[in-house]
């Protein structure tokens, strides 16, 4: 599939900074975030993608249901271990989905939208190349590690960037 191979290229880039971070580093509230840390935009990642992994046997997910497990947040090597855990579970097939959510914090009562396995692994990647946009802030403030240019940056945005360097540089 080729959106599982998507998911993967980001893992990959986020793993790969992750290891670069100090457990201090990770852990450290970033004053640009709003006082979060690099490791909380991490847990988030990462327990929406096991939302949508424990609704896929009932086709139901509810991202608001989420755990807030903290131990995510401040412990990089299970961060690690838990991402390579969502990879190696993407490749089901595509069904039908229900999703719930309320946004609305007043009511209790949740929506029911239809959806698909497919379209919220979508979703979710897209969401992790949002959080790793603002991952890169946090790593600038916390370290001197140097990113590459892609890093929290979606696909179709490098792939315009690419067509019009090509352009301006064959004209």
């Amino acid at each position: 599939m080729q959106l599982q191979q998507a998911v993967n290229n980001v893992f990959v880039q986020l793993s790969e900074t992750i290891r670069l971070l100090s457990p201090e580093q990770y852990a450290q509230q970033c004053s640009n975030l709003g006082n979060n840390t690099i490791g909380q935009h991490v847990r988030h990642v990462i327990e929406l993608f096991q939302c949508l992994e424990g609704g896929y046997p009932d086709s139901s997910v509810n991202y608001e249901k989420r755990k807030r497990d903290i131990t995510i947040e401040t412990d990089k090597e299970l961060a690690l271990n838990l991402l390579q855990d969502i990879y190696s579970k993407l490749d089901k097939p595509d069904k039908e989905l229900v999703l719930y959510a309320s946004y609305d914090e007043l009511s209790p009562e949740f929506i029911s939208i239809p959806t698909n396995y497919f379209r919220e692994v979508a979703y979710n990647l897209e969401h992790t190349i949002h959080h790793m946009a603002l991952i890169r802030v946090g790593i600038k403030e916390v370290s001197d590690i140097i990113l590459p240019e892609e890093f929290g940056v979606a696909s179709s945005t490098v792939k315009h960037r690419k067509h019009v360097h090509s352009n301006i540089h064959s004209q």
